[in-house]
């Protein structure tokens, strides 16, 4: 998506698809949370279109799986992947893609070659914004999510709220944080400290 916004689509589009992507920010969290609950639910729309197709079985659930986490967390940190990338793709100057065009010929090389190498920082960033939301983030496994299901999260709200085991939280939280900050500094050993400085 980052890619076809940076260079697919027309300038006279692109702000329009980028406020579309931002669009679903406008609406709380808990309530699009809640509105892909009520769509993938048993009653919902989307299984019963399916077994109006005969595509699905009666006994067949999507809501309280690890899939609907999933699906879940695609929705809503779609923006927070795509933005990052798309400023990095941004900025590679058009002439590299020309000449790299000459060199490599195919639009798969050119991309392995030059466009993935040069977006490197974008890819970082995205991929971290979505660790960071995903794992500290109850909601959306609690909604979406079945017994089988149970984030980080999730063990830290129950361990603080529920439990009121504050060291126990307490605990988590630093196992992330600690967490986060390794994939940083592995992050700075391999691309240099400038490029961390640019995404903090």
């Amino acid at each position: 998506m980052a890619y076809f916004l940076a260079f697919r689509v027309s300038p006279r589009w692109r702000n329009t698809l980028l406020f579309l992507v931002l669009l679903s920010f406008l609406v709380s969290f808990v309530i699009r949370i809640d509105m892909w609950a009520f769509i993938l639910a048993d009653q919902g729309p989307v299984l019963t279109f399916l077994r109006e197709i005969h595509l699905a079985s009666k006994g067949f659930h999507i809501l309280g799986t690890p899939a609907a986490v999933i699906g879940g967390d695609a929705y809503n940190d779609l923006a927070f992947m795509v933005l990052p990338i798309y400023v990095a793709l941004e900025k590679i100057d058009s002439r590299f893609l020309e000449a790299a065009g000459d060199l490599y010929s195919e639009p798969r090389s050119v991309f392995r070659r030059v466009v993935l190498p040069l977006s490197r920082s974008g890819v970082f960033a995205g991929v971290l914004l979505v660790f960071i939301d995903t794992v500290g983030d109850p909601v959306d496994a609690s909604l979406l999510g079945g017994t089988n299901t149970y984030t980080i999260g999730q063990a830290i709200q129950d361990a603080y709220l529920t439990n009121q085991q504050y060291n126990v939280a307490a605990a988590l939280s630093t196992v992330l944080m600690v967490v986060l900050g390794i994939i940083l500094f592995v992050y700075a050993r391999i691309a240099g400290t400038e490029n961390v400085e640019n995404l903090v």
